[in-house]
């Protein structure tokens, strides 16, 4: 008997270089779909792993220039004849964030529409004309998805559950993907003394962290050092190498890989979890990769407990739950040895499951998807 055909997803995403696209990505070929990926990219190049997929690019675009992007995301949809082109064959269009699903209502025709969601925008929360004018438009579009993926239970809670969306929600947590089907090992711990590492990982676009750690170090006098990797925000940070360097105890070694997280987090003790970029909005709400990389790799997340994070570790008994900067500060200024060593067992006891992404997953993840080409 003929087996039947892979599912064929066209996905339509903000950024090509985003290490989370290649992720997703993953997921849906380990789950048994083929893909035809496009976006418009924040570099100058598109990584080598999106372009050995054959994605192909819509422009240049660049953080934090919303209307930009925007003006890109109409002239996509309205001269949008090379992209319905390139996703002809595709049995299901999803659209990573709400500009992407802009364009993907423009080429979807009768096809199931999926929206991926993984974090809301200040402009879809504000009270002024530009934030109305966002959300008309987003109302005007959720209505014809026929899926949303998202990443966390509070993007639903305070933002979906209030919007005129009528199709279910599928909750798909930012969990660590590893690379060849082969769970990660957690990184080897050093005996517990000063001075305790805290990482910075990931995307860096949030000025108050940066300001807040630099002044942990200076207090600490030598107890307290910080390792940052990831990609800071130009637009946040004009010269971000120039400011740590500028703070002796502080180390930035720039861009990384999935391979590097386990030397990466090998060096630390603790893993910066606290978001203060969109302050009791999205970063309220969100379960940010770091979260998952720390613990399946041995760090300590650091949180607040009245966040989503803080709510999520509280679940799972562990970590460092703190309920403001100072508090942090003072845990961590403070900190003697067998406090470490205990914390880091709490880590140790939080199921793998739990932070890592499985083929079960996956597989589970493209057949929800299929299921709504076959309605």
């Amino acid at each position: 008997m003929a087996q039947p055909a892979a599912l064929r997803i066209g996905y339509l995403v903000h950024n090509l270089n985003d290490a989370a696209v290649e992720r997703r990505c993953r997921m849906f070929a380990l789950g048994g779909a083929s893909m035809r990926v496009a976006g418009f990219c924040r570099d100058e190049t598109v990584c080598d792993a999106l372009v050995a997929r054959g994605a192909m690019s819509l422009g240049q675009s660049r953080d934090a220039a919303l209307v930009a992007r925007a003006t890109a995301t109409l002239q996509e949809a309205i001269l949008h004849q090379r992209l319905k082109a390139f996703f002809r064959d595709c049995d299901v269009i999803v659209a990573r964030n709400l500009e992407q699903l802009g364009i993907a209502r423009a080429i979807v025709g009768e096809r199931p529409l999926v929206y991926e969601c993984l974090d809301i925008h200040r402009s879809l929360v504000g009270q002024g004309m530009g934030s109305r004018l966002v959300r008309s438009v987003e109302g005007a579009l959720l209505p014809r998805c026929d899926l949303l993926i998202t990443s966390s239970p509070a993007f639903l809670r305070n933002h979906f559950d209030h919007r005129p969306l009528k199709a279910p929600a599928l909750l798909v947590e930012n969990k660590l993907l590893p690379d060849g089907g082969e769970a990660p090992r957690s990184a080897a711990r050093g005996v517990p003394a000063p001075p305790y590492v805290v990482s910075w990982f990931g995307m860096l676009r949030c000025k108050r962290t940066l300001a807040f750690l630099q002044q942990l170090v200076r207090r600490g006098e030598g107890r307290i050092a910080v390792l940052i990797a990831g990609k800071p925000s130009p637009a946040e940070f004009p010269d971000f190498e120039g400011e740590v360097a500028a703070t002796p105890g502080m180390t930035y070694v720039g861009p990384y890989s999935y391979a590097d997280l386990p030397e990466l987090y090998g060096r630390c003790d603790f893993a910066w979890s606290i978001d203060w970029f969109e302050e009791g909005l999205n970063s309220k709400w969100l379960l940010p990769n770091r979260l998952y990389e720390a613990i399946a790799f041995g760090a300590i997340p650091i949180a607040l407990g009245d966040v989503e994070v803080g709510h999520w570790l509280e679940r799972h008994g562990a970590s460092l739950i703190v309920a403001d900067g100072e508090m942090a500060a003072q845990r961590l200024l403070d900190l003697e040895p067998a406090e470490l060593g205990a914390l880091r067992e709490g880590i140790a006891r939080i199921d793998r499951g739990d932070v890592i992404c499985d083929e079960a997953e996956c597989r589970e993840l493209v057949r929800t998807i299929t299921s709504l080409s076959a309605r």
